[in-house]
């Protein structure tokens, strides 16, 4: 949906104009079906455009393009040609890697993203974080902006009814420092950590053939008793610092009631926007509760016509710019209350939340940090706005860092030139 595909015209012989002709109103009309004319922006869209496109090149600013006037949106306000050399501003929310089932590691999904031309990816694998790092590493070489994220594997009961429950994937969208806090010893194992067992026991050679063949929705090492509640997954998500959007509703057996309960747990979006163009009522489902309107292809790696490539699903550049302006506000308070807790105890475990997800790492033959404040001067920029970060709390932050060595482990840590 929303592609503005090309129609390729057709030439015509003495033989077979009439049939050609026929031809090209059928392809004319499926063409106006699909949306695909160019028409200028409006105002709102052009707005909503350089919002995203500033957020998305925060430590770029040359790429952005000089103005927005000039590009053009489809029928259903998906961009097209915007952004850096007349590129659009592509966002990819819905990722796996081989650190859960995908197939690829989170290099080579970052790879094939920049291959496809996507700006923004989200690295969502299933019940762990654990790609992050390497993903984030390789982006910085294509100037990808990495969003932190997670898809959770969750339960949802009507009316606490056990026989009634269904599996139910909620994703998590963090900032670049990631949650404020994460489930310690005591939460109960997911199908990740059963994952994990099965390979050291030698039953499955990867973790992507664990979940293929016995820890599929349904298969049968699947058990519906290690999951979270997907309400409680959605308070946790919210309690520290994300975003929480339901992945693919159409997989549900009954959406409403479940859209219902997890709005009122705090539920941000649902996954409306498919590669495939098919919404409908889940756009209105959607537009019933207030949530934003998000959607990713879901990509694993494993090839084939059945799969959504990276970067496939077009998503309105007015629903891009309605998901950061909740998103980020979060993003920055979350941002804020990580180093703030480094800034009252600069311990190694503070420091490690913020060294985790960001731009710091102890490198040989970087330049060290004279003090914590530099943390903030050379970690957040490319997330956070001049404006974000100029306020009265992150004022009082970086006085008090101002005074601490940054130490990890009794080294002093070294930053890589980015």
């Amino acid at each position: 949906m929303g592609d503005g595909f090309v129609i390729q015209s057709i030439s015509n012989s003495s033989g077979n104009n009439r049939e050609n002709s026929k031809k090209g109103k059928d392809k004319k009309k499926k063409k106006k079906k699909r949306g695909g004319s160019n028409k200028k922006m409006t105002t709102e869209q052009t707005l909503a455009f350089k919002s995203v496109s500033e957020w998305v090149f925060l430590d770029q600013p040359s790429a952005l393009t000089s103005s927005a006037a000039s590009c053009v949106v489809d029928d259903f306000g998906v961009q097209k040609a915007l952004g850096r050399g007349g590129e659009k501003v592509v966002f990819e929310l819905h990722s796996h890697s081989k650190c859960s089932d995908g197939f690829l590691s989170p290099s080579k999904v970052v790879e094939r993203a920049h291959g496809n031309g996507v700006k923004v990816l989200a690295m969502t694998d299933h019940d762990t974080l654990s790609g992050i790092p390497e993903a984030l590493e390789t982006a910085r070489k294509y100037g990808i902006k990495i969003i932190p994220g997670v898809e959770i594997s969750t339960m949802f009961s009507p009316s606490g009814d056990s026989e009634a429950e269904e599996p139910v994937h909620i994703l998590a969208y963090y900032s670049s420092c990631g949650p404020t806090r994460i489930a310690g010893k005591g939460v109960a194992p997911g199908r990740l950590h059963v994952a994990r067992a099965l390979v050291e026991a030698g039953y499955v050679e990867n973790l992507r053939q664990a979940f293929s063949r016995y820890l599929f929705d349904g298969g049968p090492a699947y058990s519906t008793g290690s999951e979270p509640m997907a309400e409680e997954a959605i308070e946790m998500i919210c309690n520290t610092g994300g975003i929480a959007v339901l992945a693919h509703p159409w997989a549900l057996k009954n959406p409403v009631p479940i859209i219902r309960r997890l709005k009122e747990a705090g539920l941000h979006g649902m996954e409306v926007y498919r590669s495939d163009g098919k919404l409908g009522a889940y756009s209105d489902l959607a537009d019933a509760y207030g949530l934003l309107k998000l959607g990713g292809s879901d990509y694993h790696g494993r090839g084939g016509h059945h799969e959504s490539e990276l970067g496939s699903v077009n998503i309105p550049v007015l629903a891009l710019n309605e998901f950061l302006k909740v998103a980020r506000p979060i993003w920055c308070s979350a941002i804020r209350e990580i180093f703030e807790s480094y800034a009252e105890d600069p311990s190694d475990s503070n420091l490690d939340k913020i060294m985790r997800f960001g731009r710091t790492r102890i490198f040989k033959g970087g330049s060290p940090l004279s003090c914590g404040k530099d943390l903030i001067d050379h970690c957040l920029p490319h997330w956070l706005t001049n404006e974000e970060m100029e306020n009265p709390e992150f004022d009082a932050i970086k006085l008090k860092l101002s005074n601490i060595s940054v130490i990890q482990g009794g080294i002093k840590v070294l930053v890589a030139s980015t």
